[in-house]
């Protein structure tokens, strides 16, 4: 053989492995059978957000480079992808935790204080990573996040914190979207024309509905004139920037309207990947957010509106969460300026062949 023949028990290091469940409640006699259960699906969930955090460094490597080559897209969408099955198995996990019954879990949970989820360093980690800042944060006790981890782990937060998290750096990458603008075509221009086209034929139809009485035409056309007011915004950078300031966007100016150029014109061969991983970003908040919220649900369950063993509120806690901690929330209410395929500016033969496979 070329290599030194390796054991697969010893390989794995299963000794450590199946060895390291230790039940509190064995240790005040009083053995509690599903405080088994509780520790392995936990563990199991520290190995997965170890292996998402592996795939996640992977990724903002990539993307911290100034000039990214192409060459590298197709293997950090596969990243992405793969954090999202990864996060499809962990959200069913919580499907064999809720096998344990309210009582099952109360045999034990006295032992836990003060032990919590809240110090899961690399759930922290990933969150972080991804680009959760400290201002987005629910506040627990009034006390940064990272308080509630060891002090080993505080110091290593921090210097994660100072970082550049995967947020900014698509912000960076999508800021740098060339074809937006070219000699060939004028994207936002023509986009504005279409959406005004839009609405106008919008309110001649509905103004033109002879069954509509004048009381029913009037409050459409407010409600018309209203979306309108929101596409508006989107036109002026001096508006977005003050919905900005007031935390209703993320994303810079110019990486919006890059944004909504790769989903609008997805089909195109050269915006396919960058509409791919945009799609698996916003997986990924969704599954995250899921995971959020099933946990407070089966909190809820488990314990109705007790304390829990890290001294939050609870349940009530753990409910506020999945909204408030949202990251690519942009990338959702981008939706809110698409307009239909039939209406969106077709490109100029040049630009497509620029945006196509040239051989």
């Amino acid at each position: 053989m070329k290599y030194t023949p390796v054991n697969y028990q010893q390989y794995l290091q299963l000794d450590k492995v199946v060895n390291a469940q230790s039940l509190l409640s064995e240790k005040y006699n009083n053995t509690a059978h599903d405080e088994m259960l509780f520790i392995i699906v936990h563990q199991t969930y520290e190995l997965w957000f170890k292996q998402i955090l592996f795939e996640l460094d992977s990724v903002i490597k990539t993307f911290s480079q100034s000039r990214i080559p192409e060459s590298e897209m197709s293997s950090t969408v596969s990243k992405l992808n793969r954090i999202v099955s990864i996060q499809r198995l962990i959200n069913g996990q919580i499907d064999v935790l809720e096998t344990m019954s309210p009582l099952d879990f109360l045999e034990f949970r006295d032992y836990l204080y003060p032990a919590s989820g809240f110090q899961s360093f690399q759930w922290r980690k990933i969150e972080t990573k991804l680009g959760l800042e400290l201002d987005q944060r629910v506040t627990f006790n009034d006390t940064p996040f990272y308080k509630s981890l060891e002090v080993s782990q505080q110091s290593e937060m921090l210097e994660v914190l100072k970082q550049r998290s995967l947020f900014t750096l698509i912000e960076s990458w999508l800021e740098r979207t060339p074809f937006v603008e070219s000699k060939y075509f004028d994207f936002w221009s023509q986009y504005k024309v279409a959406v005004h086209k839009m609405f106008q034929q919008d309110k001649e139809t509905m103004n033109s509905l002879d069954f509509l009485t004048e009381e029913t035409k009037k409050r459409n056309n407010m409600m018309i004139d209203g979306q309108m007011k929101q596409f508006e915004m989107l036109f002026d950078e001096e508006s977005y920037k003050k919905l900005q300031a007031e935390g209703h966007f993320r994303l810079s100016y110019k990486a919006i309207r890059a944004a909504l150029f790769v989903q609008l014109y997805r089909e195109q061969p050269a915006l396919q990947i960058p509409h791919l991983l945009i799609t698996k970003l916003l997986d990924i908040d969704e599954m995250m957010t899921q995971w959020r919220y099933r946990h407070s649900m089966m909190a809820h369950r488990m314990l109705g509106k007790k304390i829990g063993t890290g001294g939050s509120s609870g349940t009530d806690y753990l409910k506020s969460v999945p909204e408030k901690h949202k990251i690519f929330t942009d990338f959702f209410n981008l939706t809110t300026f698409f307009i239909s395929r039939s209406k969106v500016p077709p490109l100029p033969k040049e630009l497509m062949k620029d945006l196509g496979y040239n051989f």
